[in-house]
């Protein structure tokens, strides 16, 4: 039943909400007025729409033959062990690295931000909760050249393979002091909340330089490098949510398209056909509200986008690509 309301939501929703600009008052209260699964509102200034054009498809989805390497059918899952609800933050609540929300700031690394923080929450289940060790976005952002263009994107399992080969040293946000090579670029104002933040159109896309070197000269590069196991893909929803529960939150990416910038809580289901570009997302749960069935996912644009950061996406019919693009690996100690 829940799908046939859900076609007929999008179907009316994209016939009205097209023809307004997607960060203005009246595209989003169509938004509301047109659906009933989430909640539009203003996260965004007007002014901000072409840096979040460029920010919005920082995920370059990588070719099928390539993605289907990293597949390996695994043994038959038994259904009725995958409860009905599942957040890895009250799983694993030692793990402060998943309670943790990035912000890419006037950058496309959404490849690279959501990457490190899914491997290093995967590093602090492993352990039993014990190492509280933070992967660096700056550094898989700035070296991997295998993975994309930095700050004009890259691909999710190219981040992954480039864990397993080379490494990746330990850091955390801007000014973390959580390891070797701290995310450089800041948090930027969007004018909505009016933060003291600097505003995002006076900083540049430019991808940070690859320095193989620790911001505190204490610290060794090499000593401070954490590596990957084996990638794989999931593509299933049951192997995706048995990997979520015994091994820790997953990569996946989803097309981004114009009412996605304006989400505030509910179950995300798009109500507009203008697609922006790829974007990746840390997936760390599931869930069922109001009888519609979703993934909740981390993403990178700061506390104070979505629902502290957080957002939910109808789960179970691939909506928006999220089940087609899904990597994680164990990391290696």
């Amino acid at each position: 039943m829940w799908k046939y309301l859900i076609l007929l939501q999008l179907l009316s929703a994209n016939a009205y909400i097209n023809n307004y600009d997607p960060l203005s008052e009246q595209y989003i209260n169509n938004i509301n007025e047109k659906q009933y699964t989430w909640k539009a509102g203003k996260n965004f200034d007007k002014s901000e729409w072409s840096r979040l054009r460029k920010i919005a498809s920082g995920t370059w989805r990588a070719s099928t033959d390539f993605s289907r390497s990293f597949y390996q059918p695994g043994k038959a899952i038994n259904t009725e062990v995958i409860p009905e609800h599942f957040d890895a933050r009250l799983a694993w609540p030692n793990c402060k690295s998943i309670k943790q929300i990035s912000d890419q700031s006037h950058c496309g690394s959404c490849w690279a931000s959501s990457a490190a923080a899914t491997m290093s929450d995967r590093i602090c289940i492993k352990s039993n909760q014990n190492l509280q060790v933070f992967v660096s976005a700056e550094d898989l952002t700035a070296c991997c050249w295998q993975c994309g263009n930095g700050c004009l994107g890259g691909e999710i399992p190219r981040a992954w393979v480039y864990w397993q080969k080379f490494g990746i040293v330990t850091g955390g946000l801007y000014n973390s002091s959580q390891g070797c090579k701290d995310y450089t670029l800041p948090p930027c104002e969007h004018h909505v909340n009016m933060l003291s933040r600097p505003h995002c159109e006076n900083l540049t896309l430019d991808t940070p330089k690859c320095v193989r070197k620790c911001q505190d000269a204490s610290l060794k590069y090499e000593h401070s490098l954490t590596f990957g196991q084996d990638v794989y893909q999931f593509l299933k929803e049951e192997e995706i949510q048995m990997e979520i529960m015994e091994n820790g939150p997953v990569e996946g990416a989803i097309d981004i398209f114009d009412d996605f910038f304006s989400y505030k809580n509910g179950v995300y289901i798009r109500t507009s056909d203008h697609l922006i570009g790829g974007h990746a997302v840390k997936i760390l749960g599931w869930g069922v509200e109001n009888g519609v069935p979703y993934w909740l996912c981390a993403n990178t644009w700061n506390t104070d986008w979505g629902d502290g950061g957080y957002f939910k996406i109808l789960r179970g019919s691939n909506h928006c690509g999220v089940e087609s693009q899904i990597f994680a690996s164990l990391p290696k100690f």
